[in-house]
């Protein structure tokens, strides 16, 4: 074909190809017209740098609260995305009509690139797969058989930062001791594998690597926007040589963070394949005995039918998602909860002293733990406006209806009680919005107030089908993809907690500590530095026994 005809066909096909786009956007624009939203950036960027940028928890927070309980953002070339917190309209997105709303292509393609197929890259069948095999491990009953696990890296945690406070107060980034903590903690009850000794400072290839994965990932904003073409890009060798060829070093780090990632994971999978074959025995011998999460996946695997058992890559691929998924979410939880506790000393004492009138058989049980109020509360109230990840997407695969809870008012100053959704558009889970709403929650919904807990939550809150797996929260969203490790998240933190508050004290430095946008908020000491971190005063309590 002459170069002439050539370009001119690929003009023609660019030419339809943007004019089946623009009539996709103007359809979707005029389905929503009507709903209210903060006006774009810009028409080429719409709102995604005022909504997805580091600095952007003020324009969320914007979003969510003036103009709930639904907005209208706008994408790139004017695209709409619906930010939605009404618990009707999300109950029929994650539950009622959950099929027809699944993952945009962006957010499966990015999980598969940096990850494998594992439980956040898969769909359909696939998906229900390898959950119906995951799901066991997850249960109380393997959480109550894991605890001591828990609790022996927690002390390890404790006696290390003993060591650090020696001498009286210390400045001590909490962050990262949460971070190494959280790492260990998924590593011995998801993997079987140790990969820190806590007892002082070392320096952790893999953990280092995961802590810089998010910060990095939020510094390349158009890979949003090509990573379906990435997937789709040949295989993984040629992918790999042309990603040697990008010159970006933020490109070039997360390629080493998936390189750390995929290694660890592969050699802890041939050990226990290994270990597996060789009896029962040889299982005992391995760090948690056998009881960890993938030991589990990995039985449970051999022992299926053909039809539903999971190639290795697919297995392989779990190790990084847990990993990964149970390390920042947990930390940096973590590392807020101990901050707030510093803002709130009052709270902080009156939590210490219910876990020391508890302990008389510490180390305490799971049902123990699970039975102390203000323990609980404080990692409610702290999950519910902190929420770690605020930034998920589904996407209608044909066009619907959503119907609201509460009538709003469109931008004609009538009342609209549904929403015509059509094929393509972006839904944004409104996890802040329905988590803070003070139209459920009431008018003290924005503040931190564990003693919420204490008594009978708002009827709004109970009565309303909010589709949360989780103390009528969205912080692990709801339906089949429902965070599955939440009660291991859940009580990683009650167990930290009740040993670090009962052998130090925390107080603030008086450092300005911002908390970023990504797709894990963390923590930084202002907003100039991109080094994630919260430091904070540890002392040695008084009555502790270490």
């Amino acid at each position: 074909m002459p170069l002439v005809e050539l370009w001119g066909s690929l003009l023609v096909l660019g030419t339809i190809v943007f004019a089946w786009q623009y009539l996709e956007i103007r359809k979707a624009k005029n389905a929503l017209r009507n709903i209210p939203g903060p006006p774009p950036a810009s028409f080429l960027t719409g709102s995604i740098p005022q909504f997805f940028s580091r600095g952007s928890t003020d324009f969320q927070r914007h979003v969510a609260f003036d103009y709930a309980p639904v907005a209208k953002l706008c994408g790139m070339f004017g695209r709409p995305i619906l930010y939605v917190s009404d618990p009707k309209a999300l109950h029929t997105v994650m539950i009622k009509d959950e099929p027809m709303f699944q993952e945009p292509d962006a957010f499966i393609s990015m999980n598969i690139l940096v990850f494998g197929r594992g439980l956040v890259s898969t769909l359909g069948e696939t998906h229900r797969k390898q959950r119906k095999l995951l799901n066991p491990a997850f249960s109380i009953k393997h959480m109550r058989h894991i605890i001591p696990i828990f609790y022996s890296v927690v002390h390890r945690l404790r006696d290390g930062i003993g060591k650090k406070i020696a001498s009286g107060t210390e400045e001590i980034d909490m962050l990262d001791w949460m971070g190494r903590t959280a790492l260990e903690l998924i590593g011995q009850g998801g993997l079987g594998y140790s990969f820190d000794p806590l007892v002082n400072d070392t320096h952790n290839e893999y953990g280092q690597a995961l802590k810089s994965l998010l910060p990095t990932i939020a510094n390349l904003p158009i890979l949003r926007l090509i990573v379906p073409y990435l997937v789709r890009l040949g295989p993984a060798a040629f992918r790999r040589f042309a990603l040697n060829l990008v010159p970006d070093s933020d490109v070039q780090r997360v390629k080493r963070v998936v390189d750390t990632m995929d290694s660890q994971s592969r050699m802890i999978f041939e050990k226990k394949k290994a270990a597996l074959l060789q009896g029962e025995e040889a299982v005992l011998q391995q760090v948690g005995e056998g009881k960890d999460i993938i030991s589990i996946l990995m039985r449970a695997n051999a022992s299926t039918s053909e039809a539903d058992r999971l190639p290795e890559d697919q297995i392989i691929a779990q190790m990084s998602t847990l990993v990964f998924a149970a390390t920042d979410t947990t930390s940096n939880t973590l590392a807020r909860i101990l901050q707030l506790l510093a803002e709130h000393p009052d709270v902080q004492e009156k939590l210490r002293t219910e876990i020391l009138d508890a302990r008389a058989g510490e180390p305490l049980s799971y049902d123990e733990l699970d039975q102390l109020p203000l323990l609980d509360s404080v990692c409610r109230e702290t999950l519910r406006l902190n929420p770690p990840a605020q930034i998920i997407s589904r996407v209608a695969d044909r066009d619907t209806i959503l119907p609201l809870a509460e009538p709003i008012v469109g931008v004609d100053g009538h009342s609209i009680t549904e929403i015509p959704v059509v094929k393509g558009t972006e839904v944004m889970i409104g996890i802040l919005g329905c988590n803070a709403s003070t139209l459920l929650w009431g008018a003290d919904a924005h503040e931190w107030r564990p003693e919420r807990w204490l008594s009978p939550l708002p009827g709004k809150v109970t009565q309303n089908t909010i589709p949360g797996v989780y103390a009528n929260l969205m912080t692990f969203i709801g339906g089949k993809r429902a965070c599955i490790g939440f009660k291991f998240s859940e009580m990683e933190m009650k167990v930290v907690l009740s040993v670090l508050l009962t052998n130090f004290t925390f107080e603030l430095t008086g450092k300005p500590i911002v908390w970023n946008v990504a797709g894990v908020r963390y923590p930084t000491v202002g907003s100039v530095s991109n080094r994630p971190q919260m430091p904070l005063k540890v002392r040695l309590y008084q009555g502790a026994k270490t």
